[in-house]
């Protein structure tokens, strides 16, 4: 009878009524609340289920290559051999975290990438497009803010800090994380010379960035911030954690260039000489290309996939603005139709902003700078002057003299 008594002090069910009773000094807790207590314990911590499930990864859940590429042409126009050597890349990536312990003895290595192109043609969008898709912790860095450790700017260390962030402070989850450091030629060493200044923000940088390429246990300030000795440190192992490297590495077409000039003897290499695109000399960059513009080798050779973005021609261009999922002229229609006005683009309108673009050489970034300065004047008088179900069509004319007339402006300021 005794025993009968004998009560969870949770739920107050009886011994019987449960699989399992544990005893406690002064109470009595059945296995059932204890699975609740553990539910309720790791949601105040931050943990949950979800979170601790995607460590678990499955080989027959893992996006293929393919799928991955699919899901960046939605978002990116064009830049077909770079979203192939990224889809790779990320679907290795995801498989080097889902391979088991096995007495083989193959062990699958990471293979760090670095894109290389013009500015304006979508290394960063690319990168930001597919941390859509991953259910690992994504972050995006510039390299242009570190320096080296000790000297004012930030230490090369803060990229895992930011990874940590994103993944809630939850090392396990950040160890397998992926990480974008966009602007990584503006790291590249001054000058072959030796000099008796140091290279602070240049080879200073790409020396601290070589222990987290290759793969090593990290001291991370908690919270961020500086290194001082007094603080106690997070200890982050780079093994798992992908990264990939992206730079406009302007001039390096004459590094190319001189290569492949260099190389030219006999009948033959003239005729292969006829047969090279001069217009885009950045399809043919080697690593060796990357040494000759700055970044030191080790570095080099922990960045092992190299691939390259084309610059955007006519129709590139074209099709940026009115394909994407998130393309401009949507972008503003989407502004307009929340105030219940439809807009609309006529076909030379269109054209004379792509025409406008290539004269500004600046890529897909050109685009948006010359919509927004059309759309101002509309999209300041509109919400005001406007009846919900008009319909406003930009032409050609009204395109033309707006963008006149912020140039006119900007002339005036500047006189």
């Amino acid at each position: 009878m005794a025993n009968s008594k004998r009560t969870c002090s949770f739920c107050g069910r009886t011994e019987k009524e449960v699989p399992l009773l544990i005893n406690g000094i002064s109470a009595l807790i059945c296995s059932d609340c204890a699975r609740a207590a553990y539910k309720i314990v790791q949601e105040a911590q931050g943990v949950s289920e979800t979170r601790q499930d995607d460590f678990n990864l499955k080989l027959s859940e893992l996006p293929k290559p393919c799928d991955i590429k699919n899901y960046l042409d939605q978002y990116v126009i064009g830049q077909d051999d770079a979203k192939r050597y990224l889809a790779v890349s990320v679907y290795n990536h995801y498989k080097r975290l889902a391979q088991e312990r096995d007495d083989d003895g193959v062990e699958i290595e990471k293979s760090n990438i670095v894109m290389v192109g013009p500015t304006g043609t979508g290394k960063t969008l690319l990168a930001r497009s597919i941390a859509k898709l991953l259910k690992v912790p994504f972050t995006i860095v510039d390299a242009t803010v570190f320096t080296e450790a000790g000297y004012v700017g930030e230490d090369v260390e803060s990229i895992l800090s930011r990874l940590l962030q994103v993944a809630n402070w939850d090392v396990k989850m950040a160890e397998r994380g992926i990480v974008f450091i966009d602007e990584i030629d503006k790291i590249a060493r001054k000058s072959d010379n030796p000099s008796i200044t140091r290279d602070v923000s240049g080879e200073g940088v790409q020396q601290g960035l070589l222990k987290l390429l290759e793969g090593s246990i990290v001291n991370v300030p908690p919270k961020g911030g500086r290194k001082h000795p007094d603080q106690d440190y997070v200890h982050v192992d780079t093994h798992n954690i992908l990264f990939i490297c992206g730079g406009a590495f302007d001039g390096i077409e004459r590094k190319i260039a001189q290569r492949l000039n260099t190389h030219v003897v006999g009948f033959n290499s003239i005729q292969n000489m006829r047969s090279i695109d001069k217009n885009n000399l950045m399809q043919y960059v080697q690593p060796q290309d990357l040494k000759s513009f700055g970044l030191i080798p080790e570095i080099i050779g922990r960045l092992p996939v190299l691939t390259y973005l084309n610059p955007l021609d006519r129709d590139a261009l074209r099709r940026i603005l009115l394909e994407p999922k998130n393309s401009l002229v949507k972008q503003q229609q989407k502004l307009f139709a929340m105030d219940g006005i439809m807009l609309e683009f006529s076909d030379d309108v269109i054209e004379y902003i792509v025409d406008k673009a290539m004269e500004y050489k600046l890529g897909a970034r050109g685009l948006r700078s010359i919509m927004e300065t059309l759309m101002m004047k509309l999209q300041y008088e509109s919400p005001s002057t406007r009846k919900a179900g008009e319909r406003i069509v930009i032409t050609r004319e009204y395109a033309q003299q707006q963008l006149e007339n912020s140039i006119l402006q900007e002339a005036s300021s500047v006189s």
